[in-house]
């Protein structure tokens, strides 16, 4: 059983009990759930997770006024439950809102998923924020919400990026993996830099995937989930071992032809998806030039301003 599964179901047996019985008044105020950072908050964790920061448990969340009003009752009551679930340990208990478990307010939430305390308003602060930590602000699972503020929280995480910024983001990939994948990979291998080469090819992985996350209106999660990410995505999952061919076999003789043509079908693939969804109305087969495209129909002046190549992070 993974870790997600365990935490629903030590919710279900303790948790939902606990606040029916002890916390009726509020029960209906009370979310509860699991997410952020750990591979089991992406329902990507195995054996070989358990070994660190493997834990059962579930979050509690709360306004702030309630918080004032039942908070201290309520994180003693958490407290008071089993040590340990399904032969898992639980995350050591605090007073004091640290670790993913245990009570929190709103802001909390916020503060610890994005680093502030209410949801972006400025274009800036969505440019800037790390893709990985949205990522992690909108997984796993809420296992109710009465009140529904944590779902239209995250939803808002999820969806309410600007479509400038969006388009901004998009166009600096494309450039980026323009650049590095389409024009420097073979340059690099004919110059004999076999590292400057298989640094191309990383760094065109990298913005390809990221790419493809936004194609698919998600975020792209920290880089060593992002494969396994990749499988589940509906528009590229069939890539995943055409960028596992990329990365693990040798730039040598008529490998760097094939990984050339490899780099281009995956190019030609984000070009279809990007004209699709009229992010691009470019003709060209280089993803440079739908960059421009994309980037010429960004509304805003001063996003519109930014370095070709800027993506925020």
């Amino acid at each position: 059983m993974q870790g997600l599964d365990i935490c629903r179901a030590f919710f279900e047996e303790y948790g939902r009990p606990m606040l029916r019985e002890q916390f009726a008044d509020y029960e209906n105020r009370i979310a509860a759930g699991v997410c952020g950072s750990g591979s089991e908050c992406f329902g990507f964790d195995d054996d070989v997770s358990r070994d660190h920061d493997f834990f059962a448990g579930f979050a509690l969340w709360l306004t702030e006024a309630d918080e004032a009003a039942v908070g201290f009752r309520l994180i003693r009551a958490y407290n008071r439950l089993p040590d340990e679930f399904m032969g898992v340990k639980l995350e050591a208990k605090s007073c004091f809102s640290v670790g993913k478990f245990g009570v929190k307010t709103i802001p909390e939430f916020l503060r610890g998923a994005i680093g502030q305390s209410t949801l972006p308003q400025k274009w800036q602060e969505w440019f800037y924020l790390p893709e990985h930590a949205l990522a992690q602000a909108v997984n796993g699972e809420i296992f109710t919400d009465p009140l529904g503020e944590m779902t239209r929280i995250r939803s808002e995480l999820k969806n309410g990026m600007p479509p400038d910024v969006k388009r901004k983001k998009i166009a600096a990939h494309c450039a980026l993996a323009a650049q590095s994948g389409q024009y420097n990979f073979a340059r690099c291998c004919r110059h004999g830099e076999p590292l400057a080469a298989q640094t191309a090819l990383f760094t065109f992985t990298d913005h390809a995937l990221r790419l493809m996350f936004a194609l698919c209106g998600a975020y792209a999660p920290y880089y060593k989930w992002r494969f396994r990410a990749l499988k589940k995505l509906p528009l590229f999952a069939a890539f995943y071992n055409d960028f596992e061919r990329l990365l693990t076999t040798p730039n040598s003789g008529e490998a760097v032809e094939e990984k050339q043509r490899t780099v281009e079908k995956i190019s030609a693939s984000l070009i279809q998806e990007l004209r699709r969804q009229n992010y691009s109305d470019s003709e060209s087969d280089y993803l440079e030039n739908h960059a421009l495209s994309v980037t010429s129909r960004i509304g805003s002046a001063e996003i519109r301003a930014l370095h070709l190549m800027d993506f925020g992070e």
